[in-house]
C-alpha cells in the first residue's frame, strides 16, 4: 500500500503555483456555471493552454496537465466583471497601498475591472503589469474622467488627448449639455465607449439616449428623466453639494417618476443600446445604516485609511450620514422597491444590466460590494443564473470583450473561479469571510488569464497589509 501510494505521487500532476502560470493546467471533475444564464452542468474537466481554455469535456484528457487542481464537489463560475470599479491610491487624501485594492478584487472572484476615473497614467500602469502577470492584479479597462471643459471645443480636444494616451474609454460626470453632446461625438470617432454618472444638473437619461453612451452608472437621471414637472419637488433650503441634502432626497426621488414616463425612457435605453449599471451596493448604507457599519470582514480586512473615510464627514464623498433617520430609511426602502422594480422592467424590455460596485465609498469594500451586488440582484427579482450572467456575460459585451472573457467556453480567456459550494443555491457562498458562523466556503482559487491565485494566500496577504496599517 505504502508503494503504491509512493507511486501515486510519483505520477500525480504538480499543485498551481501562485501567481504562476502553466502552459498547460487542468481543472478536473468541476461543476460548470458557463454563465449565459444556462444551467450547471459536471463533472466535466476545463483544459487550460497559454491563460486560454482550449476544451471542456467528460471524463479524461488526451494528455495530462502541467499542473491539475480537483475540484470534486466544487464549483466553476467565470470570474465577475465589476463595471465601476475605483483603484484608490488614497482615501481623504491620506496614502492608501492600491496594493490593497487589487488583493481583494481577486480575493472575491474580481477578473476584470472597468476602472472609472482613477488616475489615468497609473491605471494604464497596473494594466500593462496585470497583463505581463508580474502584479497580482484583475484585468482593467481605463476610463479616465472628462472633467468639466468650459467649452464644447475644449471637450473635443480633451477626447483626443484620453485616446492618444491610450484609454480604453471614458467617464462622464457633471457634464453639462453642449460639452456632454461634444464630447460624446469625438469620443464615437474616436472609438471610446462612455460611461456617464448623471446628478442633479441639466442633463439626464434622455441626453444618454441620445448620444448613444454605453452605459448608465447608478440610476441618476432615469427618474429624473420621467418626472412629469421636469424637476424634482426639491424643499427651498435644498443644497446639492451638501451630501446630507442630495442622498436624504435622492432617497425619494422614484416615487415622482411617471410610470408611463418611465417606461418610454428605458424602451429609449433599450433602442439605444444604453445598458444600466445600477451599482445596487452602494446605496444600501442608506436603507439599513446599521447592517452597512458591521459587516464581518471589517474586523481583520478594512484598511484604517478608509475606515476613517467612511466615518459622517460631510468633507469625504459619500460620508453623509449626519443625523440620519429612520425616517430616511423608510423612503429609502421604498426607493428600493421602486428601483428593483424598474431594473427588472428594463431587462424584460430587452435592456442590458451589468454589475459594477462603486466600493471605497459608503461602507463597502473592494471585492465584498460586488459580491454583495450579486444578492441584490437577487433580492430584485432575478433568477441566479441571470444574476451571474449581468456579473459576467453582459459586462463583457458592454465592454466589447464577449468573444474572448465572461464566460466559461473553449476559446475564451481562463477567467474562473473554483468555488467550495453552490453559489446558484446561495451567493454567500462566494465571501472569502462567510457571513454564516461556521461554515467553510469561499473562492478556493481565481484564475485571471490562466494566472491562478490562491484566495487564502490573498486574504494573509491583505490582512498582514491591514495590521501594518493599524499600527502605523
Amino acid at each position: 500500500m505504502r508503494f503504491l501510494a509512493f507511486l501515486l505521487a510519483l505520477t500525480a500532476a504538480a499543485q498551481p503555483q501562485h501567481g504562476v502560470r502553466p502552459a498547460r493546467m487542468i481543472i478536473k471533475r468541476a461543476t460548470v456555471v458557463e454563465g449565459t444564464g444556462t444551467p450547471a452542468q459536471g463533472p466535466l474537466d476545463i483544459t487550460i493552454e497559454n491563460g486560454k481554455i482550449t476544451q471542456i469535456a467528460r471524463g479524461s484528457q488526451s494528455r495530462p496537465g502541467d499542473v491539475e487542481i480537483d475540484a470534486r464537489g466544487k464549483y466553476v463560475i467565470p470570474g465577475l466583471i465589476n463595471m465601476h470599479g475605483h483603484l484608490h491610491q488614497e482615501r481623504g487624501g491620506v496614502p492608501m497601498d492600491p496594493n490593497y485594492v487589487l488583493k481583494l478584487w481577486l480575493a472575491c472572484g474580481i477578473t476584470t475591472v472597468r476602472d472609472l476615473g482613477s488616475s489615468l497614467q497609473f491605471s494604464l500602469d497596473v494594466k500593462a503589469k496585470s497583463e505581463r502577470g508580474e502584479l497580482a492584479a484583475p484585468r482593467l479597462f481605463v476610463y479616465p474622467v472628462l472633467g468639466r471643459p468650459g467649452t464644447p471645443e475644449a471637450a473635443v480636444t480633451r477626447v483626443k488627448e484620453l485616446k492618444t494616451r491610450g484609454a480604453d474609454g471614458m467617464k462622464i460626470v457633471g457634464a453639462w449639455r453642449n460639452t456632454f453632446d461634444a464630447a460624446a461625438v469625438e469620443a464615437k470617432a474616436a472609438g471610446l465607449p462612455v460611461a456617464i454618472h448623471i446628478g442633479v444638473e441639466e442633463t439626464n437619461a434622455a441626453d444618454a439616449i441620445r448620444n448613444k453612451v454605453a452605459s448608465i452608472e447608478h440610476w441618476y437621471g432615469i427618474p429624473d428623466a420621467a418626472i412629469p414637472a421636469g424637476v424634482q419637488n426639491f424643499p427651498s433650503a435644498y443644497n446639492y453639494l451638501n451630501e446630507a441634502d442630495r442622498f436624504r432626497y435622492a432617497g425619494r426621488l422614484w416615487r415622482e417618476a411617471d410610470p408611463k414616463k418611465l417606461a418610454a425612457v428605458l424602451d429609449g435605453m433599450v433602442a439605444s443600446g444604453v445598458a444600466w449599471d445600477p451599482t445596487l451596493e452602494i446605496y444600501e448604507a442608506s436603507r439599513d445604516l446599521q447592517r452597512a457599519q458591521n459587516q464581518p470582514w471589517f474586523r481583520d480586512y478594512l484598511h484604517p485609511v478608509l475606515g476613517s473615510f467612511f466615518k459622517p464627514n460631510l468633507n469625504n464623498h459619500g460620508s453623509y450620514f449626519i443625523n440620519w433617520s429612520s425616517t430616511d430609511e423608510a423612503f429609502w426602502k421604498e426607493n428600493f422597491r421602486l428601483w428593483f422594480a424598474a431594473v427588472r422592467d428594463f431587462e424584460a424590455r430587452g435592456g442590458t444590466i451589468t454589475m459594477g460596485e462603486d466600493a471605497g465609498y459608503i461602507y463597502q469594500m473592494y471585492g465584498f460590494g460586488m459580491l454583495r451586488n450579486l444578492e441584490l440582484h437577487q433580492e430584485a427579482g432575478f433568477h441566479p443564473l441571470r444574476v451571474l450572467r449581468h456579473a459576467t456575460v453582459n459586462g463583457a459585451q458592454v465592454l466589447h470583450a464577449e468573444n474572448s472573457i465572461g464566460r466559461v467556453r473553449a476559446g475564451w480567456s481562463a477567467d474562473l473561479l473554483i468555488v467550495n459550494g453552490n453559489p446558484l443555491e446561495d451567493f454567500k457562498v462566494l465571501y472569502p469571510v462567510s457571513p454564516n458562523a461556521g461554515t467553510k466556503t469561499g473562492i478556493e482559487w481565481t484564475i485571471k488569464a490562466g494566472f491562478p491565485y490562491h484566495v487564502p494566500r490573498l486574504l494573509s496577504e491583505v490582512k498582514s497589509l491591514v495590521e501594518q496599517a493599524r499600527k502605523q
